[in-house]
């Protein structure tokens, strides 16, 4: 059976770099102050979808981000390793979501999509390790979930079964389709870019991007019409202005700190089993560990 798979990504700042610049004063994130990279769970979500499509000729992965108009980024990034298209949600009006505002702004964007048997989505990104967004838009969309998937073990006659890792354990559980399906990075790794199909699509853009191209590179765009991706604004997927947003998003920062970790003391020790010995009694007994 051919499926439609909807893969919801992000393109975060890479907190392994994180500055004294990375936040503004109003306790939001200065995403231009922070190389972007896509998000490593959706990664990995990505991976599932890919094999879902591969065990399942004729199926199509549309990934679906919300961002700034660069965001189109890690949707070329999806293509060069299988995907088939994507769509860029970008309006000023959605910036400074909290998490309730971003999960309504993409199931609006889902409703428009439309036709789709499963969508796919990292557990959590980096930039905010809430991981609510997948739950909340399954909630918006009133489809069931699975949440902490490690694997997608089998979908047929209209089930997806998946094996999720917990922290004590690991289950299987079976679902009903469409459903929304939320990846932990302990997944398989998201295979590597095709070479092929980075020399076919690597030209692609969004209109935002176009506008700052060539002409020559505008007339192969019109030319080639799979290079050209689609861009979204909040009023063409009609969503509520009071839901999206800064207006839609009840989480408020109220200040943000820089935390700075130091050593207080150095303690060198030799090899020996006494020192070790001595130092497990030390700590337990002063409550550090045990």
């Amino acid at each position: 059976m051919s499926l439609n798979i909807i893969v919801l990504a992000k393109q975060v700042p890479d907190t392994r770099n994180v500055g004294k610049d990375a936040m503004k004063e109003d306790g939001t994130i200065n995403r231009a102050a922070l190389p972007a990279i896509f998000n490593p769970e959706d990664l990995n979500a990505l991976e599932q979808a890919l094999r879902l499509k591969d065990a399942n000729p004729g199926s199509t992965i549309t990934l679906l981000t919300m961002g700034l108009p660069r965001a189109a980024e890690i949707i070329r990034e999806a293509i060069y390793r299988g995907a088939d298209s994507g769509v860029v949600l970008t309006d000023r009006a959605l910036g400074g979501a909290d998490t309730l505002a971003t999960s309504y702004s993409l199931a609006q964007a889902v409703k428009k999509i439309g036709n789709y048997d499963i969508i796919l989505g990292g557990r959590q990104a980096i930039d905010g390790d809430t991981a609510q967004v997948g739950p909340q838009i399954a909630e918006k969309l009133g489809l069931p979930q699975v949440t902490y998937a490690e694997e997608i073990l089998d979908l047929k006659d209209g089930y997806v079964t998946v094996k999720r890792r917990l922290e004590n354990g690991v289950e299987t559980v079976k679902s009903p389709l469409p459903c929304v399906v939320t990846v932990n990075g302990t997944a398989a790794e998201c295979r590597p870019r095709n070479a092929m199909r980075v020399q076919k699509y690597k030209y692609a853009a969004s209109p935002s991007e176009a506008a700052t191209l060539s002409e020559e590179r505008k007339a192969l765009l019109e030319k080639r019409p799979y290079l050209n991706l689609q861009e979204w604004s909040a009023a063409y997927v009609e969503a509520d202005p009071m839901q999206i947003g800064l207006p839609g998003s009840p989480t408020k920062v109220k200040n943000v700190e820089n935390v700075v970790f130091a050593t207080k003391e150095c303690r060198v020790l030799d090899d020996s089993d006494a020192a070790i010995e001595d130092l497990i009694k030390e700590l337990i007994t002063n409550h550090t560990i045990g």
